[in-house]
């Protein structure tokens, strides 16, 4: 069984020049998988090699790109935390938070500060996710909209 850490990626800093960073890293990333997977292409009119773009490797790979699937997972894990209930513990854990004083510096980032930002690019405003979620439905129409979100 994997473990947990493919789904606790975080896509996101507090700080947008990190976010805007770190989502060019992952798209460089795959962008350069994916350029050697599918290997270079012969140009049909000078007859030389090349490098394929990035539109030529979206339509080479159909399958979606990897912040689109971090995105999508890590709302799928929080709704399935959502249906557990108050009581257990891993609810506890999302939404819950420390007792006592905390670090200095600035807070750190959460998994419900996550699932807070990502409601409002998928165009749900800043709903309660928890209650949309208990209504499965609902929260499997905004997973879709997840999955065909233009990310940057």
């Amino acid at each position: 069984m994997w473990p947990v850490a493919p789904y606790c990626w975080c896509v996101r800093v507090i700080f947008p020049l990190f976010r805007v960073c770190f989502v060019f890293v992952v798209r460089v990333f795959e962008n350069m998988v994916l350029r050697r997977i599918f290997g270079p292409r012969r140009d049909e009119i000078t007859g030389e090699w090349r490098r394929l773009h990035n539109e030529e490797l979206n339509d080479l790979y159909s399958s979606p790109n990897i912040l689109r699937v971090i995105k999508l997972r890590r709302m799928r894990w929080a709704g399935h935390v959502a249906h557990m209930g108050e009581g257990r513990e891993v609810y506890r854990v999302l939404v819950g938070k420390l007792e006592g004083r905390r670090p200095l510096g600035r807070p750190r980032h959460r998994w419900v500060d996550n699932i807070r930002m990502d409601l409002p690019e998928v165009g749900c405003g800043y709903m309660d996710w928890i209650g949309l979620a208990h209504n499965r439905d609902r929260w499997w129409t905004l997973l879709s909209a997840v999955m065909n979100l233009r990310v940057p």
